[in-house]
């Protein structure tokens, strides 16, 4: 069914193929740009990505202003301040991003600050505070599952706080994500496993959630074809360009969708779960998806009944009756799951990701108090959310 009222708006430019990052230095011109500063962190430096990104820029008429190499996994407003100097300091004029979601993140946050001037990145703090356009930015992940690429929020930690802070405005968005199957060769297969996963929840999130919309629709389906032709095999061999190349679109796919139609109780859980028990985020989807599709299930049953066929393919969704197509789509994600375990370690249950059962009582509480269920199509309460996490412990 189609609302009587929706809107889509995703206008991030993608350049997808072998040897894209070389088009950077000709796309920042095309920007009125030339000497970008490049935010990375070590795991990429180590594995010689950020090289290759530099050296696509020989030979252009654009030069590397400085390059920030240290972002943390967890990307703190001290941090987006000293990058901030550094580019200021080295009079850099764009932004280029290479690496994964915190690292996307805090370049998100860094364009805030040296696009509106300041220090303090809690003066822009909350949904559409921006009001004019942020200098370029141009965003190359080396991870699949974020989507940041192509989503109008960040997150950065407030350490003194004690707070996740976020950033919501359509000036957010990058100008460009770049997506060169070079740059997720290296990912390690829990890694891979999991950030994988997280692009799939974002999917059936978006394809279920009360705002989803035709267009989004049609990025989630798009999406989870992927993840189920490519993730396992990307798992199995890492070198595999090909299967790389499908979970790199799968991840901006499912990005757009769930930025336009957003997310639900699985993700509230899985907040919860990263906030009290530091499961990553990736992993604590992939635990909590089947739970958090079994909960929806008396109301979104009929679109989890259309779901099988992208997630489990023609043939199983062709023999399976139509009433127990809803049921058997649950069962096509603990198999991929089950899959993921068996190839890399990846954790399926909450025990297994080393949480005490002590702590479900916490999740429970945190995760009701997170906004991503707002647009669940059932209604959260604390009962609820225990009974889910009690579901997930083993």
């Amino acid at each position: 069914m189609i609302p009587s009222y929706y809107e889509f708006y995703n206008p991030v430019k993608v350049l997808a193929g072998n040897k894209a990052v070389d088009n950077i230095p000709y796309e920042l011109s095309l920007l009125s740009a030339r000497r970008p500063l490049i935010v990375t962190d070590q795991g990429v430096v180590g594995a010689g990505l950020l090289q290759i990104v530099i050296n696509g820029f020989a030979g252009s008429d654009a030069e590397v202003g400085a390059v920030f190499e240290d972002t943390p996994p967890d990307s703190s407003n001290e941090v987006v301040s000293d990058v901030a100097r550094l580019y200021r300091e080295n009079r850099c004029d764009s932004i280029v991003a290479v690496g994964g979601g915190s690292v996307l993140d805090t370049a998100k946050a860094v364009n805030i600050l040296v696009t509106e001037g300041g220090d303090d990145l809690l003066d822009y703090l909350g949904a559409d505070v921006l009001k004019a356009p942020l200098k370029p930015l141009i965003v190359v992940p080396t991870t699949a599952g974020t989507g940041s690429e192509v989503t109008s929020v960040a997150v950065i930690a407030n350490p003194k706080r004690q707070i996740k802070m976020p950033f919501t405005s359509q000036y957010l968005l990058p100008n460009m994500a770049v997506l060169d199957p070079r740059m997720t060769l290296t990912m390690p297969p829990k890694i891979t496993a999991a950030t994988g996963v997280d692009a799939l929840t974002h999917a059936v999130e978006a394809y279920s959630c009360k705002q989803r919309n035709p267009l989004s629709d049609a990025y989630a389906v798009a999406a989870i074809n992927l993840v189920r032709e490519n993730l396992v095999k990307a798992v199995k061999n890492g070198k595999d360009e090909k299967a790389r190349f499908g979970m790199a679109n799968a991840s901006l796919l499912a990005g757009a969708a769930f930025s336009n139609a957003m997310v639900g109780v699985v993700h509230s859980m899985a907040h919860a779960t990263g906030g009290v028990c530091h499961v990553p985020h990736g992993v604590a989807n992939a635990i909590f998806l089947p739970h958090g599709m079994e909960y929806n299930m008396s109301k979104v049953a009929d679109l989890y009944a259309e779901l099988l066929l992208p997630l489990a393919g023609p043939e199983v969704y062709l023999s399976t009756p139509e009433k127990n197509r809803a049921v058997r789509a649950v069962e096509a994600v603990r198999e991929i799951n089950r899959a993921l375990n068996a190839e890399c370690g990846m954790p399926i249950t909450l025990k297994q990701a080393g949480v005490a059962k002590s702590k479900l009582e916490a999740i429970a509480a945190t995760a009701i108090n997170d906004a991503a269920h707002a647009f669940n199509p059932r209604e959260l309460e604390y009962a609820d959310a225990l009974a889910i996490a009690r579901a997930a412990y083993e």
